[in-house]
C-alpha cells in the first residue's frame, strides 16, 4: 500500500547538496574513496611488471578483493558500535603500511606466497569510505524522501570513481614507475582518510550500551539485508564478467584498444541511470523499482553472449550499464527503512563487499571459460549471476518490505512528499 501526500517542492540534487553539514563529509569522502579503485588495477601491474604473469597478478589482486570482502562488515560492525574515526584512524594507517609492505615484496622479487600473504592485510584493511558516507547520509535525511537522491547521487559518485582510479593508476604505473600506482593509492587512502575522520560532527551518533538497551543487532541477522547481498552479488558478477570478457573479446577481433571504449561506454550507461534516478521523483517503492531494474538487467544480460560486433556489444552494455544503477540505487535505499540505526554502516558494507566477492568470482571463472572457450562463454558468468540473484529476489521479496510501513514524513525539509510503502 502506498500513502500518498502532497508538496510543493521535488526532491532532486539541488535540494540534497543544500542540506545543511554535508559538504563537510562531502568532499573530503570524495577524496579518501579515490584510492578505492586503484588497488587493483595498481597490484596487477606491479606484479606483472615483476613476475611477467598475468595469472599471479590476478591471482594477488583475487585475494585483495576477497580479504576485502570478508573483513570489510567487520569493520562496518566496528564503526557502529564504536564510532567511524576509531576505526578509520587506525585502519588507515594499517592499510598504507600493508601496501607499501605488499608493494616492497613485489620489488623484491619475492615468492608469490609471500604477495599472497601480503594482500591478505591489504584488503582487508580497505577503509570503507563508501559506506560510512552512505551511514552519514542516513543519519542525516532519516526518513526523508531524499534518500532516493543521496542514494543516486552515491552512485553516481562510485562511478565515477571508477572511471577515474584506474585511468589515474595506470598512467602513474606506465608512466612514472611500476610501483606509483601503489605508492599514491597508499599515499591517498592516508591523507584522504584521516580528513574524513576528522569530520567527526557529521558521524553517526554511537549509541552506547546500557543496562536498558535492546541488545545490538548485527545487520546480517536482518533477513533483507541477506536478500540484498545476494542481490548484489549478482551485481558484482556483472562487473566482474564484464571486464574479463570485453578484454577477451576485443583481443579476439584483433583491437585491443576496443576494450577501454566498449567498458567506458557500459559505464557511462551506469553513471546516466545514476544521475537520472536521483533527478525523478519517484512514486512507487524501492522493492519495486528494485525488482523491475533488476529484471531488465538480467534480461540485458542474457543477450550478451551472443553479441560479435563492436558496435552491438556497446550498445548492449550500454543498456546493461543503464539496468545496474536503478538496482543498486533501490537496494542502497532499502537498507534505511529495514534496517536499524545502529547496525546501517555495517548492512553498507555487507553490501559493498558482495558487490567487490561477486566480481572476484566473476573474474576468475570467466577468465576461466574465456580461455577455454573464448570471449562469448565469458559472458554467460553475468547471466548466471543475475539471474540466480533475480530468482533469490523474486522468491523473498517479502523480506524487504519496511520494518515500519506507513505514513512516512520528511524530517528536516518542511513538507510532505509521496512515499509508497509496498
Amino acid at each position: 500500500m502506498a500513502s500518498t501526500v502532497t508538496t510543493g517542492k521535488r526532491p532532486g540534487y539541488g535540494q540534497l547538496l543544500r542540506t545543511p553539514g554535508v559538504w563537510t563529509f562531502l568532499l573530503p569522502g570524495f577524496a579518501a574513496r579515490q584510492p578505492f579503485a586503484m588497488l587493483t588495477i595498481g597490484i596487477v601491474l606491479l606484479v606483472q611488471h615483476t613476475t611477467g604473469s598475468y595469472g599471479s597478478a590476478g591471482a594477488v589482486a583475487a585475494v585483495t578483493g576477497v580479504s576485502m570482502a570478508l573483513f570489510a562488515p567487520q569493520s562496518g560492525k566496528l564503526a557502529d558500535r564504536f564510532g567511524q574515526r576509531a576505526v578509520l584512524l587506525p585502519g588507515v594507517l594499517v592499510h598504507a603500511a600493508s601496501v607499501a609492505a605488499l608493494t616492497s615484496l613485489a620489488l623484491a622479487d619475492a615468492p608469490l606466497w609471500a604477495l599472497f600473504a601480503a594482500a591478505v592485510p591489504a584488503g582487508a584493511s580497505v577503509p570503507q569510505i563508501g559506506p560510512m558516507v552512505r551511514a552519514r547520509w542516513a543519519a542525516k535525511l532519516e526518513r526523508s524522501p531524499l534518500m532516493p537522491t543521496a542514494a543516486a547521487f552515491e552512485s553516481v559518485t562510485d562511478e565515477f570513481t571508477f572511471v577515474v582510479g584506474p585511468v589515474l593508476a595506470t598512467a602513474l604505473c606506465t608512466g612514472v614507475h611500476p610501483a606509483a600506482g601503489l605508492i599514491a593509492e597508499a599515499a591517498l587512502t592516508l591523507a584522504g582518510g584521516l580528513l574524513f575522520a576528522a569530520q567527526s560532527r557529521t558521524q553517526p551518533a554511537v549509541r552506547p550500551l546500557t543496562a536498558d538497551s535492546a541488545p545490538r543487532v548485527s545487520a546480517l541477522s536482518v533477513p533483507g539485508v541477506r536478500v540484498l547481498a545476494v542481490a548484489f552479488l549478482g551485481i558484482g558478477s556483472v562487473f566482474g564478467g564484464m571486464q574479463v570478457s570485453l578484454t577477451a573479446f576485443s583481443e579476439e577481433i584483433g583491437n585491443p584498444g576496443a576494450n577501454g571504449l566498449l567498458y567506458g561506454v557500459f559505464a557511462a550507461g551506469n553513471m546516466l541511470a545514476g544521475i537520472a534516478c536521483g533527478a525523478i521523483a519517484w512514486k512507487s517503492s524501492p522493492r519495486r523499482r528494485m525488482i523491475i531494474g533488476y529484471t531488465g538487467l538480467t534480461l540485458a544480460a542474457s543477450l550478451l553472449w551472443s553479441v560479435h560486433s563492436v558496435a552491438l556489444l556497446g550498445g548492449l552494455g550500454l543498456i546493461v550499464g543503464l539496468c545496474i544503477a536503478p538496482a543498486l540505487i533501490s537496494g542502497y535505499t532499502l537498507v534505511e527503512p529495514l534496517v536499524p540505526a545502529t547496525a546501517r554502516t555495517e548492512a553498507f558494507t555487507w553490501l559493498t563487499g558482495a558487490v567487490a566477492l561477486g566480481q572476484a568470482a566473476a573474474v576468475t571463472v570467466a577468465g576461466q571459460l574465456a580461455d577455454a572457450h573464448g570471449a562469448s562463454a565469458g559472458f554467460v558468468v553475468p547471466l548466471a549471476g543475475t539471474a540466480l540473484a533475480l530468482v533469490t529476489l523474486l522468491a523473498l521479496r517479502s523480506r524487504l518490505a519496511p520494518r515500519n510501513p506507513g505514513r512516512i514524513m520528511a524530517r528536516g525539509v518542511g513538507h510532505r512528499v509521496p512515499v509508497a510503502v509496498d
